[in-house]
């Protein structure tokens, strides 16, 4: 199933905190103002799980538009869609 924009979102945020946490502890980064660094992961993790969304969405599309050949081979679906998203993926230079 696909996240709903609010648990994406969710899910950005507790990704953000971790991985600020992490660079502080380890004195990665030298951080000033937590909040807006916070923000920024947050801002980036949540453009990616946007983008991996839309690959998904264009996946499943491809696969409808193709839904019919697909039913008269032996493939499964689950397998296509994997092959599919790789190949968009790779395509736009996105790493999943």
């Amino acid at each position: 199933s696909v996240p709903s924009m609010r648990r994406r979102e969710e899910i950005a945020q507790r990704m953000a905190d971790a991985v600020l946490k992490r660079l502080v502890a380890r004195k990665v980064v030298e951080v000033r103002d937590e909040a807006a660094a916070r923000a920024a992961i947050r801002h980036v993790v949540l453009d990616n799980l946007l983008a991996e969304a839309r690959l998904d969405d264009e996946a499943r599309r491809l696969l409808m538009e193709h839904a019919k050949a697909i039913k008269d081979s032996a493939a499964d679906y689950r397998a296509l869609f994997g092959k599919v998203r790789e190949k968009l993926a790779r395509e736009r230079g996105f790493i999943l």
